[in-house]
Order: C-alpha cells, then sequence, then structure tokens
C-alpha cells in the first residue's frame, strides 16, 4: 500500500509520496497510475525546522524572530583558528591609555546618576535609575575585561581593578572569572555552559510543583533572573575545584567586607529608604541588563545547544553568538559588551577594540553573522518561545508543553508590542 505523509511545521504542509512505484520520464509530467488503486493514508508526522540554508528561509525567519540577518550555517571545516587569523593584529593590543578612559567613563557616570537620585523629585527617580544602572553595567564590563587579561598589561593590577569594579555590584570576582571561563569554553554546550540553559523537560516534569516558578522564571522575570544565578552560583564553594578555592574565598571576604561596612555607611546616612534609592534599585538595573544582554548573546529560536560529541567550537562562537545595536549612550556606558561575536572569538580583545573586530568579521564572515538591533519583537520571541529544550527543533514554548499552566507566557504574547 502506497503511503501520502502529511508534515506540518509552522502550518506549512509538505506532501511525501511513499514507496511509489518508478514512473517513466515520460510519466513524470502527471501522477496518474492506473493499474491498479490505491489507497492514501494521511499521517502526520512531525518534522525538524527548515533548515538555514535558503536566504529566503533565514529572511523570513529574521522577521519573525527580530533579527537583522540570521547567518549561513558555518561549514564544518572552518575552525576557530581560521576565524582568529583573520582578525588584524591591533584589534589584540592593549592601551592602558583607553582602559583608564573606561573607567572614568564609568566613574563619572555612576557619580551622575548618584547625584540625580539625590536631587530628582520622586516622579523621575525611574529615569535616575535607569542611568545609574547601566552606569554600574559599565564597572562590571571593566572587571570582565580585567578576567579576560585584556585590561591592563600589568596583570596584578587587573586583579586588584577587577575585585574593586565587582565591589558595588557585590559580585565575587574570582568565582564569576572561573564560572565565566567555562562559558567561554562551552558555550551554548547542553550540560556545561555556565550562562543560560534550556529548561529539561524531563526535569520540568519532574517537578509540578516548581513549574510556575520555572515558567515565571524563564517567561516574565527573565530580566532579572541574573539574580538567582549571581545567588546560586559564585557564593558555594563545593562548585568550585581544589585549586581555585584559594583565591574564591579572597573574593568573597572582600564582597562581605563591602557588604559589612558599605551597606551600615549607606543606611547610617540615609536610612533604609536611601539604602534601597542609592543601592538596590540601580543593582536590579544592572542585573536587568546583565540578564538582557546574556540571553540576546546567545538565545533565539535558530541558534541550537548541542551535546558535547555534535558541538563544533566555531560554529557555536560565530554562528552561536548575536551582534545587537542597543541605543548609543547604553553603548558607551557599557563599553560595547554587546559588540559580541568578536569577544567569543577571543577574549583577549580589549572592549575598545571590539568595534574594529567586529567589521573584520562583517568583512571576512559577514554571510555567517546573527545580527539584531534592540527591539520588542526580539525580547517577545527570547521570552515566550526559548523556553524547553528540543533536539529537533531547538526550543518548545512553555505554552506548548503545559497550555493549561503557562498563562504568564500567553499574557506576554498578548501585552508585548511586536514592534521590531
Amino acid at each position: 500500500m502506497e503511503h501520502l505523509k502529511v508534515a506540518s511545521l509552522d502550518g506549512t504542509y509538505c506532501l511525501k509520496w511513499e514507496s511509489l512505484p518508478q514512473i517513466s520520464s515520460k510519466q513524470k509530467g502527471c501522477l496518474i497510475y492506473s493499474r491498479k488503486k490505491n489507497v492514501i493514508q494521511a499521517v502526520a508526522v512531525p518534522i525538524a525546522p527548515a533548515p538555514l540554508d535558503s536566504a529566503e528561509e533565514r529572511k523570513r525567519l529574521s522577521e519573525k524572530y527580530g533579527f537583522r540577518q540570521i547567518g549561513e550555517p558555518l561549514p564544518d571545516n572552518v575552525t576557530m583558528r581560521d576565524i582568529t587569523e583573520s582578525l588584524p593584529k591591533k584589534v589584540f593590543e592593549i592601551d592602558d591609555g583607553k582602559a583608564l578612559k573606561s573607567v572614568l567613563i564609568s566613574v563619572t557616570s555612576y557619580t551622575l546618576g548618584l547625584f540625580m537620585i539625590a536631587k530628582a523629585p520622586w516622579y523621575l527617580l525611574p529615569l535616575a535609575w535607569a542611568w545609574t544602572g547601566t552606569a554600574v553595567t559599565g564597572f562590571f564590563v571593566i572587571g570582565h575585561d580585567c578576567a579576560h587579561k585584556s585590561f591592563s598589561k600589568n596583570k596584578l593590577l587587573e586583579d586588584i581593578v577587577g575585585t574593586l569594579a565587582f565591589l558595588p555590584l557585590i559580585y565575587p570576582y574570582e568565582p564569576w572569572r572561573f564560572k565565566h571561563d567555562r562559558h567561554h569554553a562551552k558555550t551554548n554546550m547542553l550540560h556545561e555552559d555556565t550562562a543560560w540553559q534550556p529548561v529539561w523537560k524531563e526535569e520540568f516534569d519532574s517537578v509540578p510543583a516548581l513549574r510556575k516558578a520555572i515558567i515565571l522564571g524563564y517567561g516574565p522575570i527573565r530580566p532579572w533572573m541574573s539574580v538567582a544565578h549571581w545567588w546560586l552560583c559564585h557564593f558555594n564553594l563545593s562548585k568550585f575545584r581544589p585549586n581555585e578555592i584559594d583565591r574564591v574565598k579572597i573574593s568573597l571576604g572582600c564582597v562581605f567586607a563591602f557588604m559589612a561596612i558599605g551597606w551600615p555607611l549607606i543606611i547610617w546616612k540615609t536610612g533604609i529608604i536611601g539604602w534601597i534609592k542609592f543601592w538596590l534599585m540601580p543593582w536590579l538595573g544592572y542585573h536587568f541588563w546583565m540578564s538582557t544582554f546574556t540571553m540576546v548573546h546567545h538565545t533565539a529560536p535558530h541558534i541550537p545547544f548541542k551535546t558535547s560529541d555534535e558541538w563544533n567550537a566555531a560554529q557555536a562562537q560565530l554562528n552561536g553568538t548575536v551582534h545587537c545595536d542597543y541605543p548609543s549612550w547604553i553603548e558607551i556606558l557599557c563599553h560595547d559588551i554587546n559588540v559580541h561575536i568578536p569577544h567569543h572569538i577571543s577574549p583577549r580583545i580589549p572592549s575598545y577594540n571590539l568595534r574594529a573586530a567586529h567589521q573584520s568579521l562583517q568583512e571576512n564572515w559577514g554571510k555567517y553573522l546573527n545580527e539584531a538591533s534592540w527591539n520588542w519583537r526580539l525580547m517577545k520571541t527570547i521570552l515566550t518561545v526559548c523556553h524547553v529544550y528540543d533536539k529537533e527543533r531547538n526550543y518548545v514554548a512553555f505554552d506548548e508543553v503545559v497550555p493549561e499552566e503557562a498563562q504568564p507566557i500567553t499574557f506576554l504574547k498578548k501585552v508585548m508590542p511586536d514592534y521590531a
């Protein structure tokens, strides 16, 4: 018996004839076969997402997901060395003058933010908090460069500056550095990447009591989920290797000292309300950017997580990282951290050289790059689609897995604008 299989993907149906007899070249103009009657059986079968080899398909998905460009798949034979060696040598050069300039930008903008908070009427405080939270994110980027040894030629100075830059965020420098190094080594590798991981369906099904929390965490409150990552991943000594423990303890000691001295001083001078105004709200603003930048850098329906035996470093770093343009004031205060693809090609590139490195990548590897401008559709796609891991589809949304419990996701789909 011959079968006609009907496969559906995003409302598109593909017809597949199976076991049809061979048809001569003269008969290929039509599918008429008269020797015997055939029973045609329609069977719905799942198929994988359409491949990205087609320019038309990439354009369609770009518009659907809020991207400016979705890159072609990188050939398997391209290596990280091929890409790195295509970059000009000057982008790896450390310039202490430019590093000092980035520190001055962050200190000045943060000081201005604190002044704005002190002087602003209550109805302008959200603007002051947004500015100050973005400014203190610049401190994080400076510490980030120090951790990658791309800030200064003096390596001891890098560790001192990195530790101090992280203190206003009460982020322990060395624990973060160790975890972040693994993120770069295993970007978008299942189980191994220390940044975002998709939800595992088996775990999701096994803890029904926590489903609501997981749905909220990967949905409406995802732009602040770095708070949970900060707490769960950086203060537990058991999560670090024996040779890392001493440096981890030093960083934790610095953070606890800042909390023990800095917080009481703020409260003594300004009260609990002052602590909320001057520290907590900018800190939450920083975590909004920390979460948003990180998920935009590596999360999209077309960007796969792969197991270690399937993972390809060049594809993960070049094809699996997103360049996203933000308003210029955010780019300046955050030291171009969202010019992110060259940073994953080589973390040794200082932040002040990322734009030159990205221009080189565009010239040599441009057709493989994922690029976007920060927009509502991009965020809506991440928050409402990129949830549960699926090998064939990359992600399955919560409202498809558990529609009766996914009200936060359906709410986001209704209320979030779809502008790109």
